[in-house]
């Protein structure tokens, strides 16, 4: 890869606010709030995410100390923003281990089946120092108010608005709905996608 490249790469990085410290979490640590939905896994090398974070976020969280992770899955699909669980081997491999072990707690925001089963099974030998007891899974925004500051906590529209589809179409928590429009008002008989969304809701 060429300097001009890895330097378009980092910036781009820089633009998309993926990882963003702010906030505490209940036992007053910390939060690196991570946004998976903005995760260029196809445009950007492990090389230029690994140097971001080594120069943007790990020395304040050397310098915090103990400290949460909040990742947002919401929206995150295989083939399109998921950089494999090697690429996330690489990443954790570079991190210092001062940052490891300050590491108390991850809340997973909207899991699905698929990454639910990964971590369960390829993240447990991919990571070392019970790293996976440290996952919390958080099904809906709601139950995130009882591990996060929710007063320190900011979270996009996008995140909401997932939610609320989950209220009505709670079988996609497991992958078996796709993402529709939302259509709650009383459809017409002939319209396909309402009859989708009233199927959801039935």
């Amino acid at each position: 890869m060429t300097l001009c490249a890895s330097m378009e790469q980092y910036h781009s990085l820089e633009k998309l606010h993926i990882f963003k410290i702010k906030g505490r979490d209940k036992g007053g640590r910390l939060i690196l709030t991570i946004l998976a939905k903005f995760f260029p896994a196809h445009t950007v090398s492990v090389e230029t995410v690994t140097k971001y974070l080594q120069d943007n976020i790990y020395p304040r969280l050397e310098k915090e100390g103990p400290f949460s992770v909040l990742y947002v899955h919401t929206h995150v699909q295989r083939a399109q923003n998921f950089p494999g669980i090697s690429s996330l081997r690489c990443i954790y491999d570079h991190m210092p281990s001062s940052v490891k072990n300050n590491l108390q707690s991850i809340y997973f925001v909207h899991p699905d089946l698929h990454s639910r089963l990964l971590l369960a099974t390829v993240g447990r030998l991919f990571f070392s120092g019970g790293w996976y007891a440290k996952v919390k899974y958080v099904s809906r925004v709601d139950y995130l108010w009882e591990h996060v500051r929710r007063n320190e906590t900011e979270l996009p529209e996008y995140v909401y608005d997932h939610d609320q589809d989950l209220e009505y179409c709670p079988m996609m928590d497991y992958g078996l709905e796709s993402d529709h429009p939302r259509v709650y008002g009383a459809p017409s008989i002939d319209s396909p996608v309402a009859t989708y969304s009233m199927r959801c809701i039935s």
